[in-house]
């Protein structure tokens, strides 16, 4: 598996190279298995393909502290993220792995490998809902996929020292919720993981033995990407 570390200059460029490394895997064929992290330095919300923007976040209090608000290429529900993130991506191949053709499967291998990770530093996690994972019942990691015929990206959050009252500020409560979160709010429902960041990368790059330095990331489709659809408001802004 290829490793790529690599935070872009603006979160349009780092939502959308998720999408171009799944779109690159797909039309070529041939490319390797990518564990990609990348660590935001300025808070930013990631709706879902579908999400509802009016229902899921609080557009008046982001556009007020000039929070970008971005729709990513997979499922669920939206999410906060900023300095005290630790965002991952995982590129699998259905062809290596057809298994993961199986949705619970697929949410079962992945998580329970980021859980093998934490694991190795001494911390325990829970895997809880659909793709969750939580320590002592509160959730510091959500996850999504997006699925083609031969690939697929699996992506999500690791929060590990993030400003947790940005969630509050930034969402409103979502219509569907998993049911351990038993009603809870944004701030008795989210937690963190009790590691340095340093630690948590270098255990995530050890399980999933992302050993080989990616170099020739799709730079130009992630810029097209951007142009034509991240930077977007037809985009960004359309009813989930």
């Amino acid at each position: 598996m290829q490793l790529l570390e690599l935070t872009l200059d603006n979160p349009y460029e780092n939502i959308a190279l998720d999408e171009a490394l799944l779109e690159t895997a797909e039309q070529n064929g041939s490319a390797s298995e990518i564990l990609r992290l990348w660590y935001p330095a300025e808070p930013l919300v990631v709706m879902g393909r579908s999400s509802s923007i009016s229902a899921e976040v609080n557009l008046e209090y982001c556009q007020q502290k000039q929070i970008p608000v971005i729709r990513r290429c997979s499922g669920g529900a939206s999410i906060v993220a900023g300095q005290g993130c630790l965002m991952y991506a995982v590129l699998l191949s259905y062809k290596k792995r057809p298994q993961l053709r199986m949705l619970e499967q697929a949410h079962q291998f992945v998580m329970s490998t980021i859980q093998s990770a934490i694991g190795s530093l001494g911390v325990s996690a829970e895997f809880q809902g659909t793709c969750d994972l939580t320590v002592n019942n509160l959730k510091f990691s959500g996850n999504a996929l997006r699925c083609k015929k031969d690939w697929f990206i699996y992506h999500g959050t690791l929060l590990y020292g993030m400003n947790l009252e940005l969630i509050s500020d930034c969402l409103g409560i979502p219509g569907r919720q998993p049911a351990y979160r038993a009603g809870r709010s944004h701030a008795e429902f989210v937690g963190q993981v009790p590691v340095s960041v340093k630690d948590l990368s270098l255990a995530l790059i050890k399980t999933w033995g992302a050993g080989e330095p990616m170099v020739d990331w799709p730079r130009e489709l992630t810029t097209s990407l951007v142009a034509e659809k991240y930077s977007r408001k037809q985009w960004n802004h359309k009813v989930g």
